[in-house]
């Protein structure tokens, strides 16, 4: 009978056909299939096998590595399955759903700064060779710098490709995180087919993309797609084998793995997109058909609450990228649209803890049946009503929402100026923004801080 790990690799290989890929044909290779959901599993695998091999992770060992989160959770799925413990050193940006899945796992997980570099000992690398130094029986996988790491996808990825190809491919497009991916792959295929070239999908803010079009190593920005782009050149990446690299804007990533979605059903993370709209902006610039091959990375469901999440989109600036310089700028959820989450005045309290619990949230608009703002209920609304019936705990959150909420409200105009905003929040106020007679949604001093984030 096969196990689990029985199961990484041979992943599936799809066309795209409903998006616009000009005169090319596109296919996707779908890593997402992999137990774990990633193509992270192929080299975790490999990694840990090589190490148990030469002796460097031995019984009852402890496995630790430094990881966007993908790699983290192949080395959880296969060394739960050989009986090491793994602990693994995250950035804070990571998304949470991945976090969450390596602890059911059962791996430890370390959450550490994302903005710091390499050289600061909460750098995410640094911590994880720190920790590893005072761990008896660990080992640092350190898939930047493991050879095995490549050797994954030269011996397994790359051959698959060009098999299930039929040995007809023109370019690759692919990330990089620790240039395993790139770098296996590329090796393989200047071996087997010298015609294909590679080329690198980048997040905008990395250095890659800019080291491979100008040679020149500039300053890292910030990015919030996961798993690729650095802000050094891995050892295992060889960006020599790069003939064209795209530095991706994250509004295009995040709109291009929504694209996928609901064009060819596939439902992909974030460096996904990132590979997809390079691997379009690619097919799109040919003047002769190719036949290109680009990879799904890992599943989408690792990223429903940032990639697949309106209100993440709006906080970010890209739901409503127009500025205004008014309140309007400032309401990231929205009620016309759907996303700003509201009680009815006939709702009970039980329905207002769910909602503040499950959106974290503190307060909610109460809306009536025609639209219309009549009050607001926030957490302390509902601690007064459970105190006030300490003995029925039951009874105070069957109580309708109308009997607690607050009605005396301070409302503004969507078009006033921002500055408007301190005045209320200065007294403690939520300003309900109000675009002419329409409710437009709530203003919170968060909301004001986000906004100043992205524009300042």
């Amino acid at each position: 009978m096969a196990s689990v790990l029985d199961l990484i690799g041979d992943t599936p290989l799809i066309e795209v056909t409903r998006i616009d890929r000009g005169p090319c044909r596109l296919f996707l290779k779908l890593e997402s299939a992999n137990p774990s959901g990633s193509l992270k599993d192929r080299p975790a695998r490999t990694m840990i096998e090589a190490a148990e091999a030469d002796g460097r992770l031995k019984p009852g060992g402890t496995i630790v590595e430094a990881t966007a989160g993908n790699t983290g959770l192949g080395l959880t799925l296969v060394g739960g399955r050989k009986g090491y413990r793994t602990l693994l050193v995250v950035p804070d940006k990571m998304a949470r759903e991945k976090v969450l899945h390596a602890k059911a796992m059962g791996a430890e997980v370390v959450i550490t700064r994302s903005d710091v570099g390499k050289g600061h000992p909460d750098y995410y690398q640094d911590l994880a060779e720190a920790i590893t130094r005072r761990t008896a029986g660990a080992f640092f996988v350190n898939q930047f710098a493991n050879p095995a790491n490549p050797q994954a996808h030269e011996t397994a990825t790359g051959p698959e490709i060009l098999r299930q190809m039929d040995g007809e491919v023109d370019a690759i497009v692919v990330g990089v995180g620790s240039g395993g991916t790139l770098t296996g792959i590329g090796r393989f295929m200047r071996r087997a087919s010298p015609k294909t070239t590679m080329i690198l999908a980048d997040p905008e803010g990395s250095v890659l993309a800019p080291h491979v079009e100008t040679g020149r190593m500039v300053q890292a920005g910030s990015w919030a797609v996961e798993g690729i782009g650095e802000d050094f050149v891995p050892p295992n990446a060889d960006l020599s084998l790069v003939s064209q690299a795209f530095a991706i804007p994250d509004a295009e990533s995040f709109a291009s793995a929504r694209e996928l979605l609901r064009a060819e059903g596939v439902l992909a993370g974030s460096s996904s997109g990132t590979l997809l709209a390079a691997a379009l902006r690619y097919c799109r610039a040919q003047s002769a058909p190719k036949r290109v091959v680009s990879l799904v990375c890992d599943s989408g469901a690792k990223y429903l609450s940032k990639v697949f999440n309106p209100i993440f989109l709006a906080q970010e600036g890209w739901s409503h990228p127009d500025r205004h310089g008014t309140v309007r700028d400032v309401v990231v959820s929205r009620y016309s649209e759907g996303t700003a989450v509201v009680v009815r005045p006939e709702d009970n309290l039980r329905t207002v803890f769910a909602r503040m619990r499950s959106t974290d949230v503190s307060q909610l608009p109460v809306v009536d049946a025609n639209g219309h703002v009549i009050g607001l209920v926030d957490e302390s609304d509902v601690l007064a009503a459970l105190l006030a019936e300490r003995e029925d705990p039951d009874r105070a959150f069957a109580r309708p929402v109308e009997e607690v909420m607050v009605r005396r409200l301070e409302t503004i105009s969507a078009d006033a100026p921002i500055a408007d905003l301190l005045p209320l929040f200065r007294k403690d106020y939520v300003a309900i923004v109000m675009d002419g007679d329409q409710f437009l949604g709530v203003a919170t001093r968060l909301d004001l801080i986000n906004y100043f984030r992205i524009t300042l």
